[in-house]
């Protein structure tokens, strides 16, 4: 009969040899981000107002860097086709 221990191996959560290299790094990476994200979001539950004024101004910055670009690329093209 086999060992219990060994059935439950690979289903405890935890793997048996610890990560190395590329896969190290990238759950270290997914952590920070997790924490990160945590973070922002306890921010926002604490200061509502704060963060949609910061989104509201993002957006509208955003935008207006957006119209000011699509309009100078438009100024160099010779021979409107309305004019």
């Amino acid at each position: 009969m086999t060992d219990k221990q060994n059935l439950n191996a690979g289903f405890t959560g935890k793997p048996a040899e610890q990560p190395e290299g590329l896969t190290k790094a990238a759950k270290s990476a997914a952590d920070g981000v997790k924490r990160e994200a945590y973070a922002v979001a306890y921010g926002v539950r604490d200061h509502p107002h704060t963060a949609s004024a910061l989104l509201l101004g993002t957006g509208i910055l955003a935008f207006g860097l957006g119209y000011l670009l699509g309009r100078s690329s438009t100024e160099n093209v010779a021979g409107r086709y309305w004019r």
